[in-house]
């Protein structure tokens, strides 16, 4: 077992918690050590949001402590309330993620009003000290890289999608690993979405100009949607070419196209990385597959219509194929033109 980034990350804010709460005098560095775990993000710009966030719910749920401690003094019941509201006042925020940490300023503040505003301020600094420490520590050690491990994940589901593809119409895998490696796809896909979503939010942060920006995401999006119709076809394989009456006479021009397919996605995710050049990827060939596909359906549109259906499917993962190499290049194309004017400007 690998521990990862963001478990060690978690584990030093709670001991930079700790020892920043020894510092300060604190009585008890618990309730540090809690607000510290709760800040812990995957991404710079959703641990800055998340500091920010925190600080406004919990200011307003301190406030809202006092208030009520004067007001109705310091029973279960009037704990639970103030609770109540400060969970319906940070959904109405859209701060969800706030009210864990918000919640244990909440009763830390109302329990040591009793003992005066000062301890009730200090259990406030105690949970502010714990959020600062998690963010220090979110930024300095080991930093968030959304850019770099979206690209990992992207090979990683390539990888993945690559050894189902080519053995999909041959039917050579187990079905227990195919299953496996199938649901380990799924779960790449899914995490791509998400590191997505991070890098997309990263990029607020980063001094880029927003035509960049923009086609960076345009990359980055057509690449996951690519990889979705590569495991589309899998699913349409799955659940029409076994069943389809005469497909054994097409195993082996599916089979060699798909390996084509297969074949050029790994070209353009090479170009991505800036190992190939520009124009070094040929997409593969399908005019004769189609006019014989088409030929075929013809004959018998109600038998052969199942094949049709993995057929369609494969042409789509190829259309897709050929618009992220289109979008790659006129991508690099436009880096390499901005390089030459910046470097034609110094020189200049």
């Amino acid at each position: 077992m690998t521990i990862g980034a963001r478990v060690l990350k978690t584990g030093l804010a709670v001991a930079l918690s700790i020892f920043l709460s020894g510092w300060f005098g604190f009585p008890s560095p618990i309730i540090t050590a809690i607000a510290a775990i709760g800040t812990i993000q995957p991404s710079i710009y959703r641990s800055w949001q998340q500091v920010w966030d925190q600080l406004q719910t919990n200011v307003l749920g301190a406030v809202m402590a006092l208030i009520a401690v004067r007001l109705f003094g310091i029973t279960p019941i009037s704990v639970g309330l103030v609770c109540i509201l400060v969970i319906m006042i940070s959904i109405r925020l859209k701060m969800e993620s706030t009210i864990t940490v918000t919640l244990v300023t909440v009763v830390a503040v109302m329990e040591a009003n009793s003992q005066g505003i000062e301890v009730a301020l200090e259990r406030f600094l105690m949970v502010m000290t714990g959020i600062g420490a998690a963010f220090a520590v979110n930024v300095i050690v080991f930093p968030p890289r959304p850019r770099k491990q979206f690209s990992e994940q992207v090979k990683e589901a390539y990888a993945q999608l690559s050894l189902l593809l080519r053995t999909a119409i041959s039917n050579e895998m187990k079905e227990q690993v195919y299953r496996e490696e199938k649901e380990k796809l799924h779960g790449t896909l899914r995490k791509l979405e998400d590191r997505y979503k991070l890098f997309e939010e990263e990029r607020k942060l980063l001094a880029r100009t927003k035509s960049e920006h923009a086609r960076q995401l345009l990359v980055s999006k057509q690449t996951i949607k690519t990889l979705q119709k590569g495991s589309d076809l899998l699913d349409m394989v799955e659940e029409h070419y076994f069943a389809a009456k005469g497909a054994g006479e097409w195993a082996q021009r599916f089979d060699r196209q798909i390996e084509e397919l297969t074949k050029f996605h790994e070209h353009i995710l090479l170009k991505l990385d800036n190992k190939m050049k520009p124009h070094a990827c040929g997409a593969p060939k399908e005019d004769r597959l189609i006019a014989d596909l088409a030929d075929y359906f013809m004959e018998d549109p109600e038998e052969h219509r199942r094949l049709v259906f993995v057929a369609s499917s494969m042409f789509e993962y190829a259309y897709h194929l050929k618009r992220l190499n289109k979008v790659i290049d006129h991508v690099q194309q436009r880096k390499e033109g901005a390089e030459a004017a910046e470097e034609s400007r110094e020189t200049g």
